[in-house]
């Protein structure tokens, strides 16, 4: 990795999105709550973005009233960066919002997160954050994967389309942005009642410029209970080699 990608000085605060209850994986404690080789889905995001160097501060997101239990969840692993626990809204974009504009003065760059996204790398992280420093021009830089499936448009049950293929990136996080350019995408978006699929749709709505890093196929978010094998499967390999975060290696423990 070339020493572009590090500072002397973090410059990036984090926001985890875990504003969620996760109805799609049916467990009442919210998938961002259930443990994975020991560790909760939420904890291995923020053992990811704690081992960044860049990342300086963590900004959690959380569901109305378990602040109290998020951060008993988060001091499991006693990130070594300051973090803040903010009560989330009645979407995602309004979750996203909220951790924004908790982001501490001091942090040029914030870099958000889906908390249940919970194989994310550190190098992964740098990367991107790389990319927005590298580039004047650039509002922020998402995480994404190119398509390895065939697309097709459909309306009314029937093909219309089949478009090339290698046009299409399949979105993750984090996505890094300037923190004055995406909160003031948010703050037009909410006044205007435009709803964005994520937050670089936010940014690029406003005329902002988004690069693309690619990153692993396994960075795979937990949405439904067929998603926890896979990823399980892929925390233990990483726990077997030693390739986890410092935060949870005391706390993780065979799948």
């Amino acid at each position: 990795m070339s020493a572009a990608t590090y500072i002397s000085t973090p410059d990036t605060c984090a926001v985890v999105a875990a504003g969620g209850l996760g109805l799609r994986f049916g467990d009442a404690r919210g998938k961002q709550y259930v443990e994975l080789c020991g560790l909760p889905v939420l904890d291995w995001s923020v053992a990811a973005l704690d081992a960044a160097p860049s990342v300086g501060h963590i900004v959690i997101v959380c569901p109305h009233d378990r602040i109290g239990e998020t951060r008993g969840i988060v001091d499991m692993i006693s990130p070594s960066v300051p973090v803040t626990f903010v009560e989330g809204g009645a979407t995602r974009q309004e979750s996203c919002l909220a951790g924004i504009r908790a982001v501490p003065e001091g942090f040029p760059l914030v870099a958000i997160h889906d908390g249940a996204r919970p194989l994310i790398k550190p190098e992964t992280i740098e990367a991107v954050v790389a990319r927005v420093r590298s580039d004047a021009s650039l509002a922020g830089a998402i995480c994404a994967h190119p398509s390895a499936d065939t697309l097709k448009v459909v309306e009314d049950g029937t093909v219309q389309a089949t478009p090339e293929r290698s046009r299409y990136w399949a979105v993750q996080t984090p996505q890094v942005f300037h923190t004055a350019t995406v909160l003031e995408a948010h703050l037009a978006a909410a006044r205007e009642g435009f709803v964005g699929t994520d937050d670089a749709s936010l940014v690029e709505r406003a005329g902002g410029r988004v690069a693309v890093v690619e990153s692993p196929s396994d960075n795979m978010k937990v949405t439904v209970p067929e998603d926890r094998l896979p990823v399980e499967a892929i925390l233990a390999r990483r726990i077997e080699r030693g390739d986890v975060p410092a935060a949870a290696r005391e706390a993780v423990r065979p799948c």
